[in-house]
């Protein structure tokens, strides 16, 4: 079994700006609270290729995983996969980011949960609860980009 969750936010910040704050998934542990720690390998600006490593705490349990970046279309589309394997994992995901007037930027988050093993009986919990945190996840990443990216 997978599935999908998605979220849709509109951020205060230019959508170059908002790109760049995003492709870095350094960043994440600031929107997400489950990332305990993340690194970029190799340490150089984020390309089709970089793989973000982190330790990520669910249901209690830290488990490591890895996602390397599949597409980086500056300034609209950015998509990753999971490289590791866990019994539940993002098979995809990424972020739309679109201008919008004003200076503000749309963005789109997605990712399409798939289970292995013992994960193909909890992908469906774990599903239900991206789903219900998906408008809280979506605030937290506008909180966070507004809060590193300065305002014009």
């Amino acid at each position: 079994m997978s599935g999908q969750f998605e979220v849709t936010v509109e951020v205060d910040r230019p959508v170059e700006e908002v790109f760049a704050y995003l492709a870095d998934g350094r960043n994440d542990p600031q929107f997400s609270p489950r990332v305990l720690r993340i690194e970029r390998v190799p340490d150089t600006p984020t390309t089709v290729g970089t793989v973000f490593r982190s330790t990520v705490k669910d249901a209690g349990m830290k488990s490591a995983r890895e996602f390397r970046i599949t597409t980086l279309e500056a300034p609209a589309k950015i998509r990753w996969a999971e490289v590791s394997k866990n019994s539940v994992m993002a098979r995809e995901g990424g972020y739309d980011v679109e201008p919008l007037a004003d200076g503000r930027t749309r963005v789109r988050i997605f990712n399409v949960l798939e289970g292995h093993g013992l994960g193909k009986l909890l992908v469906g919990l774990a599903l239900a609860a991206a789903r219900k945190d998906a408008p809280a996840f979506g605030s937290r990443i506008k909180a966070a980009a507004e809060a590193a990216i300065a305002p014009r």
